[in-house]
């Protein structure tokens, strides 16, 4: 996973704990609202992704508490709006949110395929918007 949070730093500009947290909410999001069969296929090909989404893959904690926290701002059908608010909110920018996610979505694609990707992309209303 430090490999992928590192080139997703160095594409978006930003330190890589922001990286961390941004791939940790974008894949937290996708772990709840796509399709799971796809989205754990995904999984499986990033390593160090399921750590991340449960939240223990940060030095000093800094995920500690983000699968639970999402869980809460993310429910209720909120989908890719409210992983968008959570995001900005953690301090990046439009233009950086979509270099997270288009690069995150470009490594996903390397590991796991177009196929599978393309499926999660596919089934998440308002997903292809950021992309």
């Amino acid at each position: 996973m430090e490999e992928i949070i590192r080139r997703i730093a160095a594409a978006a500009g930003i330190n890589e704990d922001l990286a961390r947290e941004a791939v940790g909410i974008i894949l937290n999001f996708l772990n709840r609202d796509g399709p799971q069969d796809k989205v754990s296929q995904l999984l499986d090909a990033l390593p160090g992704a399921r750590d991340l989404v449960a939240g223990t893959d940060a030095p000093g904690g800094l995920l500690g508490g983000l699968a639970g926290k999402l869980g809460g701002s993310l429910g209720g059908g909120m989908g890719a709006m409210a992983a968008l608010n959570e995001l900005t909110s953690a301090g990046l920018d439009m233009g950086q949110v979509q270099t997270v996610t288009r690069e995150l979505v470009g490594i996903a694609r390397e590991r796991a395929g177009a196929d599978v990707v393309d499926q999660v992309v596919d089934a998440i209303p308002g997903l292809g918007q950021v992309l």
